[in-house]
């Protein structure tokens, strides 16, 4: 699968600063959906992981929290969704990010993507909506 990712901290102008390379598509597994993402938006926390640091990392790093996507593959202990659901999350700082084809993401972080929004506005919102239900709870 393709990715984007970086391995340098560099400027954002900087033609290094983040390159497209190919990885295996990844397998889930236990409460992992695989996704094929649809849509993602920068998340200022993209920038900050982007950003700071200053060693060259001998893998590149994707990142990219926020998505939506399609279910394509579940891992076997997943109860709350299933192959075809549209879903929209923004992910975990310990896994890769969704600057890539496919992602796998822990069903416990999910949401059922709302029918009448928008791809893109799908994933630009989904850090905000979490942030509400959980602060309401």
């Amino acid at each position: 699968m393709k990715a984007i990712g970086f391995q340098q901290h560099l400027p954002v102008t900087d033609p290094k600063s983040l390159f497209e390379f190919e990885l295996e598509k990844p397998i889930p597994k236990g409460h992992d959906l695989l996704v094929k993402i649809n849509a993602v938006s920068v998340n200022p926390v993209d920038i900050g992981v982007r950003k700071s640091g200053h060693a060259t990392l001998k893998q590149p790093k994707i990142i990219g929290w926020d998505a939506v996507g399609t279910v394509i593959e579940i891992g076997q202990k997943v109860t709350l969704f299933n192959k075809g659901n549209r879903v929209f999350y923004a992910g975990s700082f310990n896994r890769s990010g969704s600057n890539s084809e496919y992602q796998l993401v822990d069903e416990r972080i999910v949401g059922i993507a709302p029918k009448k929004i928008i791809r893109c506005a799908g994933c630009g919102n989904a850090i905000n909506i979490f942030n509400c239900m959980g602060s309401t709870f």
